[in-house]
């Protein structure tokens, strides 16, 4: 029985949405509170067990790789300082037996194709891929849920949650047959739909374990839009081979891809942080109250 051990991170994307903030830093490091979400993602897979981190990336993103970088100089001046407590919290950004690996995406040609980049450190090999920007507050972490999932069924896994029948243009949308408590069959998946014609309202959302039977299916897709390979796509022929499964994760999804989701996220969090929610709830609550 293979265990997931490996996690693909996309983060080639340009963060249209999010610009001027995104011209100059990718959009992952954006911070909710005093972490960026990329680190968030990148504890959810820790968490599920998983050591080795692939970051699909591109020639602007060389400061996510600097965050999970060793920072001799600022490490030094921590200690020489005697801040133990922060020199501590800037180490375990990067913990000991966990492999960071980096693989340059020429062109952002859709999902499909960012994970195919991952295939020759994944190899024959289960492996978990994240969304940075949907962000989950989830106890256990959404992965690691999933993860349990998987080592069950032994198939590939989407992370899955209802959204609202107008918004279907904007996920791949599944049909399903139950198999379990939480847990469906896929029947079909399709990407984007229109709401008039959307098989159901449940929405994959950044959180896939996938066999690497996947890859197969990626490189005989036909390139779509722009010229991007839409991993919606190989999953749907992936089904004519292999069983899918759609889990139903209990957490709380952000999606800080918008301006909003960011918003809430931030807000949120913040509520929860144990060095400001007691003055940022004081704060609300005299503004807005």
């Amino acid at each position: 029985m293979q265990k997931v051990r490996k996690a693909v991170f996309p983060v080639a994307g340009l963060g249209t949405r999010f610009l001027p903030a995104t011209k100059a830093s990718p959009k992952e490091m954006l911070p909710i509170v005093d972490k960026p979400l990329i680190q968030y993602a990148v504890e959810e897979a820790l968490e599920a067990g998983i050591t080795d981190i692939i970051f699909i990336s591109s020639r602007t993103k060389r400061t996510v790789e600097d965050h999970f970088d060793k920072a001799y100089e600022l490490e030094t001046e921590l200690a020489g300082r005697g801040k133990d407590k922060v020199l501590e919290l800037v180490q375990s950004i990067r913990p000991a037996g966990v492999n960071f690996i980096y693989i340059r995406q020429a062109e952002a040609l859709g999902l499909g194709h960012a994970v195919l980049c991952a295939k020759p450190v994944v190899g024959n090999e289960p492996f978990a891929v994240i969304l940075a920007d949907d962000l989950i507050d989830a106890r256990p972490a959404v992965m690691r849920q999933m993860a349990d999932q998987y080592n069950y069924y032994q198939c590939s896994v989407l992370g899955v949650q209802q959204v609202a029948r107008e918004e279907t243009a904007s996920y791949g949308i599944v049909d399903v047959s139950p198999l379990a408590d939480s847990v469906s069959r896929v029947n079909a998946i399709v990407e984007k739909p229109k709401p008039e014609v959307a098989p159901s309202t449940l929405g994959v959302v950044g959180r896939y374990i996938l066999t690497p039977r996947i890859f197969h299916h990626i490189e005989h897709l036909k390139p779509g839009a722009g010229g991007e390979l839409q991993l919606t796509d190989a999953i749907a022929a992936l089904l004519q081979e292999q069983q899918v499964l759609a889990y139903a994760f209990e957490g709380i999804r952000y999606d800080c891809g918008s301006k909003l989701g960011y918003l809430q996220a931030t807000v949120e969090y913040a509520m929860k942080h144990p060095e400001v929610s007691d003055e940022f709830a004081a704060y609300l609550k005299d503004r807005f109250c």
